[in-house]
C-alpha cells in the first residue's frame, strides 16, 4: 500500500570528494538521480527531490524540487524538514515520508514498504541498516515527528544520527543484494569516481 507513503530523494549533498554534482553523473547511461527516481517511484504515491540547485536544472525529471528552508548548508535534516512540510500537504496527516539518498543506486526495492511498516508500528522514525552499519538517510518518518524536528533544528541541531537517537528510531536490517554472481551491500554509495567505476562493474555483472 503506497497511498499513505510519500518519497523524498536527498540530492543536496556537496559532492566534495567527487569534484562535481555526482547525482548528475551517468551510470549505465542514466544519471544517478534518474536511477534513484526510477527505483523509489514505484514504492511511493508521491515523490519529490530535495536540492538547493536551481530548480530549472532539475525540471527534466518532472518532480517537485524542495529547497531547504534554512540558510547555508544545514545537512540532510534540513531537507527532511522541507520534505515533511511538503508531505503534510500531499498525503494525509497520518502518512509516512520515506527518504533515500540519490547517490545510492542499488537500494532495496522494498525499502519504503519495510521502513514504513516499522515506523507505523511504533510511531517513531525507522532507519535502514545493513552489514556496513546504519544508514539514517534511508528512513521512514511519521509526519507527527515534524514539530520535534523543527525544534531540534531551531535549537541548532544538525546531526542526523543524533536526532535519530533522540527520536528513538528503529533499525530495519536489509540483506546483501545479488547482482549477477556477486553480492553487494544495497546501501553502497558513490562518493568518488572510483566508486562510480565500481558501480558500473556491478551493473554489468547484473
Amino acid at each position: 500500500m503506497t497511498e499513505k507513503i510519500a518519497g523524498l530523494l536527498l540530492a543536496g549533498g556537496r559532492s566534495s570528494r567527487f569534484g562535481r554534482d555526482k547525482t548528475q553523473s551517468l551510470l549505465g547511461g542514466e544519471t544517478l538521480l534518474a536511477r534513484a527516481l526510477m527505483r523509489l517511484g514505484p514504492q511511493v504515491s508521491a515523490l519529490a527531490i530535495s536540492s538547493n540547485a536551481d530548480p530549472a536544472t532539475l525540471s527534466r525529471y518532472g518532480r517537485p524540487v524542495l529547497a531547504d528552508a534554512l540558510e547555508g548548508y544545514a545537512g540532510p535534516l534540513a531537507g527532511v524538514a522541507a520534505g515533511l512540510a511538503w508531505a503534510r500537504e500531499t498525503i494525509a496527516g497520518d502518512g509516512i515520508l520515506v527518504t533515500a539518498a540519490a547517490d545510492t543506486p542499488f537500494f532495496p526495492e522494498d525499502l519504503a514498504a519495510r521502513l514504513a511498516a516499522a515506523a507505523r508500528e511504533t510511531g517513531t522514525p525507522a532507519m535502514a541498516a545493513s552489514q556496513s552499519g546504519t544508514h539514517p538517510t534511508f528512513a521512514a518518518w511519521p509526519l507527527s515527528v515534524e514539530p520535534a524536528l523543527a525544534d531540534y533544528l531551531q535549537g541548532g541541531g544538525r546531526k542526523l544520527h543524533d536526532f535519530m537517537a533522540r527520536a528513538g528510531a528503529l533499525r530495519v536490517e536489509f540483506p546483501v543484494e545479488r547482482l549477477g554472481g556477486t553480492g553487494i551491500d544495497p546501501f553502497f554509495n558513490i562518493n568518488t569516481p572510483d566508486d562510480l567505476a565500481e558501480a558500473e562493474r556491478h551493473l554489468a555483472e547484473g
